[in-house]
């Protein structure tokens, strides 16, 4: 292996979020509680610097690390995001944390190291490299979920998370396994390589590729592997369910487009049909039961599994195209989602979570201007114009119509349908419901400032959507 500084300054911002993780655990051991702002800044200051070296290598590319590094427009587009939506995260995190007595030290180590694990995740060109990340994520997020120690619905909700997260990386390293067996090897691009070669048997690689595509479901949080994905969201405190619910879809994303795209593209005729059935199930399963949550939380976990149906039809189309529809619609979910928990955020208060229906009732009333925020953000999920939600659904949608998959986008039609209903009972509750509290927003004014530089975004890209729409598509051509 060639470990020349050359070959290594394509990983310099993993190795500078690295350095910076284990400088702010030490600052956690040794100042304790009492550390915990410089901690906070710290681990600002480390995503904007990392954000800064991706952005200053952007055009660069090349493998390293003896082919299990890739660094290429995919990973620095993606990356950039992460750094960008984390930042944002902690921001509005600290609030609640505050208010709650959680505003410890671990979150912010937990949330760095997990966000080094997505960042190996999205480029990982080998599958070790790729498992690896996975688990730094996903272990970070376990303990996460369970920072609540004395709430038994966050130890309950963790205890699931880990023991069905541990399932799937079982699932996905066994299905890993199979393919090494068939191909001989764990290189993605020596595996496409092998695959386009030929030979080689295809009921072995079928079956491989069933335990990769369940792996990837489970993280995706795809039907039918979606069942820790309500209960996690709804049994962990607000501000995890905010860092759960935003960019480790990236990350999970990137890891269903490196396997599946870059490794296995040249047999896609087995994995689309297995995406088909999870994208169907999912707009179906995660639509029809997110209309009976009372609780917005769940309900949000359920329109994330309708999300990542639409997420995966792009996938599944096998087209640069559908490739490019389908990051464009994970950035922008990401916003949207981002948006939806940090209004949970800001409307909860000490004793007070703000995360069912009926705490929205009559925000009209109590603060006009959060209350169009939310309306924006509502209506951009149901995918109403000009909002860049109805955007992203038609550019999915357009990617299957492409390839004749006409019955699976009519179905994907009329779940948006179905998917509004929810949205816009929201709506009504804010509008037209008299108010249920009085008492003010307690949030801090930069928090109010970026939950409205939020949703203005979502506006604004819906207005102006072909920006980032050339990004993503640029990255596959």
């Amino acid at each position: 292996m060639n470990f020349e500084v050359t070959n290594m300054i394509f990983a310099l911002p993993e190795m500078f979020m690295l350095g910076m993780a284990c400088a702010i655990l030490l600052v956690v051991a040794y100042l304790g509680e009492k550390g915990t702002n410089i901690v906070y800044r710290l681990s600002q200051l480390t995503l904007a610097i990392t954000a800064l070296l991706i952005y200053r290598s952007l055009g660069e590319s090349g493998i390293t690390f003896d082919g299990t590094y890739i660094k290429d427009g995919f990973s620095d587009v993606l990356k950039m995001a992460v750094m960008l939506i984390n930042i944002v995260v902690l921001l509005y995190s600290t609030s609640y944390l505050k208010s709650r007595n959680l505003f410890k030290g671990e979150y912010y180590v937990l949330a760095i190291f997990s966000t080094l694990g997505m960042m190996i995740m999205i480029s990982a060109a080998h599958f070790l490299t790729l498992y690896l990340g996975l688990e730094l994520m996903s272990l970070c997020m376990y303990a996460m979920v369970a920072m609540h120690r004395d709430s038994k619905l966050a130890t309950e909700a963790a205890m699931k998370y880990f023991i069905l997260g541990a399932i799937a990386s079982g699932m996905l390293l066994y299905g890993m396994s199979i393919i090494y067996g068939a191909t001989g090897s764990l290189d993605l691009a020596t595996i496409a390589a092998t695959i386009q070669a030929g030979g080689l048997d295809n009921t072995v690689l079928s079956f491989g590729l069933v335990f990769l595509v369940i792996g990837i479901g489970f993280k995706l949080g795809a039907v039918p592997f979606h069942m820790w994905l309500p209960d996690v969201y709804h049994g962990a405190p607000t501000a995890v369910t905010l860092f759960i619910a935003t960019a480790p879809k990236i990350a999970a994303f990137a890891m269903a487009i490196r396997i599946l795209v870059d490794g296995l593209g040249d047999v896609h005729q087995y994995w689309q049909g297995m995406l088909i059935m999870l994208s169907v199930l999912s707009m179906i399963i995660g639509n029809v039961v997110a209309i009976a949550q009372t609780n917005l939380k769940r309900m949000l976990a359920y329109s994330t599994i309708s999300h990542v149906g639409f997420i995966l039809l792009g996938v599944l189309s096998g087209s640069q195209e559908g490739y490019a529809a389908a990051m464009f619609y994970a950035l922008v979910y990401t916003l949207m989602s981002l948006g939806s928990f940090g209004m949970i955020i800001l409307l909860s208060r000490q004793g007070f979570e703000a995360d069912t229906i009926d705490d929205y009732k009559g925000l009209s009333q109590r603060n006009p201007w959060y209350a169009l925020m939310m309306l924006i953000l509502m209506f951009s999920m149901a995918g109403i114009p000009p909002l860049v939600g109805f955007y992203a659904k038609l550019t999915v949608i357009k990617s299957i119509i492409d390839i004749n998959l006409i019955s699976v986008a009519i179905i994907a039609v009329l779940m948006s349908v179905i998917g509004a209903f929810y949205y816009l009972r929201i709506i009504k509750v804010m509008y037209f419901d008299k108010p249920k509290q009085s008492e003010p927003l307690e949030a801090p004014a930069e928090m109010r400032v970026m939950i409205s530089v939020n949703a203005l975004s979502v506006l604004a890209l819906g207005l102006f959507p072909g920006a980032l729409l050339a990004v993503c598509a640029s990255v596959f051509y």
